[in-house]
């Protein structure tokens, strides 16, 4: 159920110090705003720079004045999040920030140790990525959206706005008299999230004006669904894996069913390699384990970045 933004944030209850992620855009200047009030002190806002459009410089230059306002210490890093070769503009840039968010923490750790990361993305945001899984087919993994809570790199990461839309917060912000910057980007709709806002929120909103709850319920629901398949594929991991490595012993694979397979060789493959299949990639890789029944016979699939192999009686990964 949408919220308003300090309902969200009296439910919000991160480990202290706290990081916020600062880009100087409405949504994480509320957020910095709302944590700066209610932990004096305890705030740290974080800018990524990524050096990919004009206006960098200039958003820079706008936290840093604000932060300075509400003495807030302010971390800067600039990334290279240029895209590679099958990397989508969006996800280089995001997996630069992430790597920039936890360097930022780690580096503050010696004065203060950032315990938690806060993030403002919000239930537009949440339909945004909804849809776009739709629209490539994903599996529970994508359906289930964006987590509210996770860890990495041994840090917590919040999104305490996900029940919280757009215009609320813009609305949250107007009564303040709060100043940010505006991403000339975020009206180019060569992206396809900037399609999305532009073109099918508004008409979703038309259709059904509480989207934003179903959407976010069903995210719910595929979440909880996901977590249990997880679950299963924890336990046949363990099953299937070889003694002494824990590979996936092809016998024991071929004695499980097709969809049971498809679980565990997901769920191995993202725990130990932090590699994803796609759907044709998997495809072959199963076929290939249904007819695996000689010595001879060999497995070789590209999958992600590297490849599934067979190795003797088990399958391993590698990139070359």
């Amino acid at each position: 159920m949408t919220r308003s933004l300090d309902a969200a944030m009296r439910d919000f209850h991160p480990a202290l110090p706290l990081a916020v992620a600062f880009s100087g855009g409405a949504d994480s200047t509320a957020l910095l705003l709302a944590c700066a009030d209610r932990w004096p002190g305890q705030i740290v806002a974080l800018h990524i720079n990524h050096g990919l459009q004009a206006a960098a410089a200039t958003f820079e230059e706008h936290c840093r004045a604000l932060c300075a306002q509400l003495q807030v210490p302010l971390r800067v890093s600039q990334v290279d999040a240029r895209h590679t070769s099958g990397q989508s503009p969006e996800d280089a840039a995001r997996q630069a920030r992430y790597k920039a968010f936890s360097a930022l923490a780690l580096m503050e750790s010696a004065q203060a140790a950032i315990k938690s990361i806060a993030i403002a993305q919000h239930a537009d945001d949440q339909v945004e990525t909804l849809l776009l899984a739709l629209s490539r087919g994903a599996g529970l993994a994508g359906l289930s959206a964006m987590p509210a809570h996770w860890q990495r790199e041994g840090l917590d990461f919040y999104r305490p706005l996900l029940s919280v839309s757009g215009a609320d917060i813009r609305a949250w912000l107007a009564q303040r008299g709060a100043h940010f910057v505006e991403d000339p980007t975020n009206q180019n709709e060569q992206f396809t999230r900037n399609r999305i806002r532009a073109r099918i929120l508004p008409a979703l909103q038309a259709a059904f004006p509480q989207f934003r709850d179903t959407f976010a319920r069903s995210a719910s629901h595929a979440a909880q669904a996901q977590g249990l398949l997880d679950e299963v594929a924890q336990q046949d991991v363990a099953l299937v894996g070889r003694s002494v490595d824990g590979l996936p012993l092809i016998k024991s694979l071929q004695a499980m069913s097709r969809a049971r397979q498809a679980n565990v060789l997901r769920y191995w493959l993202k725990s130990r390699f932090q590699v994803t299949p796609s759907t044709a990639q998997l495809t072959e890789l199963l076929d290939q384990v249904a007819v695996c029944v000689t010595r001879g016979h060999r497995i070789h699939i590209k999958v992600g970045q590297g490849f599934a192999q067979r190795s003797g009686e088990v399958l391993t990964w590698y990139n070359p």
